[in-house]
């Protein structure tokens, strides 16, 4: 961290000089001025990190002064000295944004350790501001990847409802993003700067997920050792992502129920409610529709939750993304090295099921990345999944409530692919290991849409 700018305004001159000698033997860059008017000049011109002032000065008060810098800089820090008698004038200075008072007379140590609090102040100030910076970069909305009509729509929704405050619950299956997407909302709302608390509910058992959200006090069960703070709590003034939220037992979740609607949690063993302001993000892979019917997820919480409902598809249903994913993935993990990649392997991509959807795309090149030492990414170094993903045995669809030539055609399709991958991609080939003319097959290609 740079020397930290220090400035002096006192009228006393044996104190001031006094002090600018300490602080340049500790080794600070300092500048005194023994008028305000002239040093309100030198804070125009200069950045300066802390000032140092008398409340007692010629012309205005250490106060105006004060007003007069947080004016110029919010973020200079002022230390007002003020003598025994004017500790009331010193802790109204506090109030309208002075750090700190030090009350005459001081010793050199006692300055110096109110500095140096300052400084490791502005070194966590620092570090907040690149956590800030990482996290505006790392989730803006360019973050969830694609190109689709759907992509861009969802994108522009994320922009319009994260500004807001409203509940939000994510349905989408395992690997489509859902945590990602409770990240670009927070970290693009007004409660940026505030934490995120994230609950992955479904690893919680029954007997801690009440505590773990609403904290408890001492006592309140056998091996409550002392008071715990929930994670509501914890996220006040921020955000709590409640993933897998269809995990929550029944009896929790009318305890959540009442957190939404009352905007206030008890912690176990308390009938004191606390007031709480927190934006709630839930998410579930399940049917909660289906739950409620069972009865195993409460209906009034389900409408609760789902005020801005928000489903991400599968990335079976967004086909035109699996490439730019794919290519994109490659690029993070290529640590700097040019892969060259068959375009056969972009056409099992596209045409493989994807049961683990984004997450098994990431999962699949980061693997790809490690193993092809040649750099070359050609069908054989793909995993088998993929391959007997693309091409599959031929499985009759189940054809009770389709017409005939809808199962024809799922057939037909099947086997096209399968002689594609076998001949990796030779049209010719595969024509001929179908027993068609090759201008049928290349008809029936373009008729299927297999690429």
């Amino acid at each position: 961290m740079k020397k930290l700018n220090i400035c002096i305004v006192e009228d006393e001159e044996i104190l001031r000089v006094s002090l600018k000698d300490d602080l340049l033997d500790a080794g600070y860059i300092v500048k005194d001025f023994e008028n305000p008017i002239e040093a309100i000049e030198y804070f125009q011109k200069t950045n300066c990190d802390i000032v140092i002032t008398d409340i007692r000065l010629p012309e205005i008060n250490g106060i105006e002064l004060m007003s007069k810098i947080k004016a110029i800089n919010p973020n200079t820090f002022v230390i007002v000295m003020t003598a025994y008698g004017s500790v009331e004038t010193a802790v109204e200075a506090m109030k309208r944004g002075a750090y700190d008072y030090i009350t005459k007379p001081f010793s050199k140590e006692e300055l110096l350790l109110l500095i140096e609090r300052i400084k490791e102040l502005k070194i966590l100030q620092s570090k907040n501001k690149e956590y800030q910076n990482y996290f505006e970069v790392r989730f803006n909305f360019d973050a969830f990847m694609g190109i689709s009509d759907y992509v861009k729509e969802l994108k522009e929704k994320l922009k319009i409802i994260s500004k807001t405050n409203s509940t939000i619950l994510i349905t989408g299956e395992t690997g489509t993003g859902k945590e990602l997407i409770a990240n670009l909302i927070h970290y693009n709302s007004p409660r940026k700067d505030k934490p995120l608390i994230k609950v992955s509910c479904g690893i919680l058992s029954k007997e801690v997920i009440e505590s773990e959200l609403f904290g408890h006090e001492k006592g309140a069960f056998t091996g409550a050792e002392k008071l715990r703070i929930g994670r509501f709590e914890k996220a006040d003034q921020g955000t709590i992502y409640l993933d897998d939220v269809d995990d929550i037992p029944l009896e929790v979740q009318v305890k959540l129920l009442r957190v939404l609607q009352e905007k206030e949690i008890e912690r176990v063993g308390s009938s004191t409610p606390i007031k709480i302001d927190v934006r709630v993000i839930a998410s579930t892979k399940a049917d909660l529709k289906q739950l409620i019917s069972k009865g195993k997820f409460r209906e009034d919480l389900y409408y609760r939750l789902n005020i801005i409902p928000i489903n991400l598809k599968p990335l079976r249903e967004r086909k035109e993304d699996i490439i730019p994913l794919f290519n994109y993935f490659l690029l993070e993990f290529s640590d700097g090295r040019n892969f060259q990649v068959d375009e056969n392997v972009y056409k099992i991509l596209t045409n493989y099921h994807w049961p683990g959807n984004v997450r098994e795309l990431k999962n699949i090149v980061e693997r790809l990345s490690i193993l092809c030492h040649d750099c070359k990414i050609d069908s054989s170094k793909l995993p088998q999944e993929l391959l007997t993903g693309y091409s599959s045995e031929i499985n009759l669809p189940d054809y009770s409530n389709k017409p005939l030539y809808q199962v024809l055609e799922e057939i037909e399709i099947q086997l096209i692919k399968d002689a594609l991958l076998k001949t990796n991609f030779n049209k010719a080939k595969a024509a001929d290991l179908l027993g068609l003319p090759p201008s049928t097959l290349k008809s029936k290609i373009e008729k299927y849409k297999i690429y």
